[in-house]
């Protein structure tokens, strides 16, 4: 009997690699900077080792064994050798580049033969059509033009904080009951809150709160819209926000990041008053007055 394949799944949540997805069924990985490395750093990310660490297969399981300078942690807690289970967060050096390891099992060696680096899934086989604009999107979403959701067999692959979820049939509901599909822990997210699918060759996404919390670019989704690559989701103007990908992918992205930038001389112009300087600055006023109105008195 041929034992299963295993693809470890790999979830840069922090570092050089952030919000980049990697796929492996090799039975030993390497991380470095190396260019043999399977997990290749940049050069410049000096922390960790040139053949930091590796990820064995023994029979079902995987064993990470560090071989750097800097340590490598598991939970926080620096370690040589030890199991890895679904969801450990490895860190490469203190302070260095943070991942998620996950694991899932293929049934056959042709599902994983194509699986590109980082792991996004496949686009599904559908004809050439022009993308609608954000605008075309939003049109879409009059209840009037409601499109029906039927069960479809494309990818969608999900990452949340430090873990990461793969479907393979939409559509997908995500909220805070336990009978949703993606269960998100989020004070402003609802227990039936989002439901994305697939029709007419696009993935979709379906407003379920009735308040229009949803958000695509910064406007609401009156009740469904389309979702386009390198549309910015906010499933709540509270968080928690996601960049939708090519390939049916949802990445979790810091809401800062989706921000502009103060300029330094904006910055300078906000600054708050120094309270210790605007004492001081009143000191210095009062201690010229009374100078000015003894010299007063001297001349008269």
């Amino acid at each position: 009997m041929k034992a299963p394949i295993i693809v470890v799944q790999l979830v840069h949540i922090y570092g050089p690699l952030k919000g980049e997805i990697q796929e492996f069924s090799e039975s030993t990985i390497l991380i470095g900077r190396h260019p043999s490395c399977h997990v290749l750093f940049p050069k410049d990310v000096a922390i960790v080792s040139r053949r930091h660490a590796q990820i064995v297969r023994e029979g079902n399981c995987f064993k990470l064994i560090d071989q750097s300078a800097n340590g490598t942690f598991v939970n926080g807690k620096r370690v040589k050798e030890v199991y890895l289970k679904d969801g450990d967060v490895l860190i490469f050096a203190e302070g260095g580049p943070k991942v998620s390891f996950l694991t899932r099992t293929v049934e056959r060696q042709d599902e994983i033969k194509d699986i590109p680096l980082p792991g996004l899934p496949q686009e599904p086989e559908i004809a050439e059509v022009a993308k609608p604009s954000i605008a075309q999107a939003q049109s879409e979403s009059d209840p009037a033009k409601e499109i029906s959701m039927q069960e479809v067999q494309v990818p969608l692959v999900i990452q949340f904080g430090p873990t990461i979820r793969s479907f393979k049939k939409l559509p997908v509901t995500i909220g805070k009951n336990p009978d949703c599909d993606l269960i998100i822990n989020h004070p402003a997210i609802l227990d039936l809150h989002a439901r994305i699918f697939f029709s007419k060759d696009q993935y979709r996404i379906k407003d379920l709160t009735g308040q229009m919390l949803i958000l695509l670019n910064g406007q609401p989704v009156n009740s469904q819209s389309p979702l386009i690559p390198e549309t910015l989701l906010e499933l709540t103007p509270q968080g928690p926000t996601f960049r939708f990908l090519k390939g049916g992918r949802l990445a979790e992205i810091e809401k800062s990041d989706s921000e502009e930038p103060v300029m330094p001389h904006e910055k300078e112009k906000i600054r708050p008053i120094d309270k210790h300087q605007e004492h001081q600055g009143g000191c210095i006023k009062r201690a010229m007055s009374i100078i000015n109105k003894f010299l007063e008195t001297r001349t008269k």
